[in-house]
């Protein structure tokens, strides 16, 4: 059986910078590192990963699980995460919980039985009273909008501020019937709910009406149900200059719906958009956006799921993360 030792004098590397390869640590140069992959290829060596995790108790893998991999938001979450991981030493298994319930406690059975160090889950259907989660018997990380109660790590979105700075953004720029295009769910406490919430205050605080009318919910926060919210909007005749989307997916489709009716951006309605994803920037208009901080976020999680692998019993805690809002040719 081909060992270490045997990878470190093929190498001409020490013990420990072979292992610190295989680890995935710091420390190591590029050049170093390729001599040290390539030694592993041609001597055939294998991590024993079970003697590894009977050894430390650890398997070195932090579970990740969104409702989507492929909406522009979670893959590029799920990118920094990854590279948030690596240079700590751990790898990311990405789970796929489609926004459901059976999908979220999915996670959390395989997070168990492949014996994840942590995971860290964007819940949308569990809360934090669920034993599922309470019981789980490893550190998790939430993220997302629910209110887990401080019972877990909880990384979110600066959802009221953001909200009420992108409404107030169009107020400034003149526009008096602003309009908002959310998803399906306006009852508790998620990121429709909050989203909607700070919408109504921003309005308040600036003096204008909340006019029902101007509220375009969806079933499915998509871009093909912000195109058709755009379409529902023009065939209603009800007056729009200004239109929040709660998300740049759906802001996407909104912009082509409008573009569908014959409605110039901005020059007829001004639009923003949530999460600033890298597409946003390279729209006709370019989009005008909430931009969270998303490498903050994913160094967070992971930073908390790190530390708590470690120390179990630590205090939790709320982390909002800092934004900047992106003004751009949707609003000029």
């Amino acid at each position: 059986m081909v060992t270490m030792e045997d990878v470190a004098r093929l190498a001409g590397v020490s013990k420990m910078t072979v292992s610190n390869v295989v680890n995935n640590r710091g420390g190591v140069g590029d050049l170093v590192r390729q001599r040290v992959l390539e030694a592993i290829r041609e001597s055939g060596y294998r991590v024993n990963v079970s003697a590894r995790t009977l050894k430390s108790g650890r398997t070195g893998v932090i579970g990740l699980a969104v409702p989507e991999i492929d909406l522009p938001y979670f893959s590029h979450l799920a990118d920094l995460v990854i590279d948030a991981a690596a240079r700590r030493g751990y790898h990311v298994a990405i789970e796929r919980t489609g926004a459901a319930e059976t999908g979220e406690a999915d996670a959390l059975a395989h997070s168990r039985l492949l014996q994840f160090d942590g995971l860290i889950l964007s819940a949308v259907a569990l809360d934090g009273l669920d034993e599922r989660l309470t019981e789980a018997g490893y550190p998790i990380v939430m993220l997302g909008e629910r209110d887990f109660g401080g019972r877990f790590d909880h990384v979110s979105m600066p959802n009221e501020a953001g909200i009420k700075a992108a409404t107030g953004h169009l107020a400034d720029q003149g526009c008096r019937r602003i309009g908002i295009v959310s998803g399906p769910a306006r009852e508790g406490v998620n990121v429709v709910t909050r989203r909607y919430r700070a919408y109504l205050d921003a309005l308040t605080e600036r003096g204008l009406a909340a006019d029902p009318p101007l509220l375009f919910p969806l079933d499915r926060m998509t871009m093909e149900a912000g195109r058709a919210a755009a379409h529902r909007m023009v065939d209603s005749g009800h007056e729009v200059d200004g239109l929040v989307a709660v998300t740049d997916t759906i802001a996407i489709g909104v912009l082509r719906g409008l573009a569908d009716r014959g409605l110039r951006v901005p020059d007829d309605v001004r639009l923003i958009g949530f999460d600033d994803v890298p597409e946003a920037r390279f729209l006709v208009p370019s989009l005008s956006t909430v931009a969270p901080d998303h490498r903050w976020m994913a160094e967070k999680a992971v930073e908390l799921v790190v530390q708590r692998v470690h120390a179990p019993s630590r205090p939790t805690g709320e982390y909002v993360a800092p934004f900047d809002l992106m003004i751009r040719e949707s609003t000029r």
